[in-house]
């Protein structure tokens, strides 16, 4: 009688369809840079950084700083355009570089050597580890 039990159930289960249907697993990332929907990437991203307990360490500046830091970024700008434009042909006289110059700024002192008429060469030496880095500018005349 078990015998026959058996026999019965493998049948079943052998001549049964709807018993033996299966289908493929298919992998869907969730991270888009992995190939994952792209709307995802906020939720994963706040997600993140509400798990991330380090935090960058800040030192709050005074004015004095912030506004020394402002400066040096105008002088130093200032410095490659008016470069900029005796590269490239502008006008020498209305050039703040109208002689060779040296300006220091911070830890760094900056020669500009305008007197070579092919190019020009500017020399940036680190104070303090005597560091010297030298750029060459070639001129184009017009």
């Amino acid at each position: 009688m078990v015998f026959n039990m058996k026999k019965t159930i493998i049948l079943t289960a052998f001549f049964s369809p709807s018993l033996l249907l299966a289908s493929e697993l298919v992998y869907t990332p969730i991270n888009p840079s992995f190939g994952g929907s792209p709307l995802n990437a906020s939720m994963l991203l706040n997600k993140a950084q509400s798990q991330n307990k380090h935090k960058a360490h800040t030192v709050e500046k005074t004015y004095a700083e912030r506004l020394q830091e402002s400066l040096e970024r105008s002088y130093i700008n200032k410095i490659v355009r008016e470069l900029t434009d005796l590269a490239f042909g502008e006008d020498p006289t209305d050039n703040v570089f109208g002689q060779d110059s040296t300006f220091v700024s911070g830890d760094y002192e900056i020669k500009m050597i305008t007197s070579n008429s092919d190019s020009i060469t500017v020399q940036i030496t680190n104070l303090i580890n005597g560091e010297i880095t030298t750029i060459e500018v070639p001129r184009f005349t017009p």
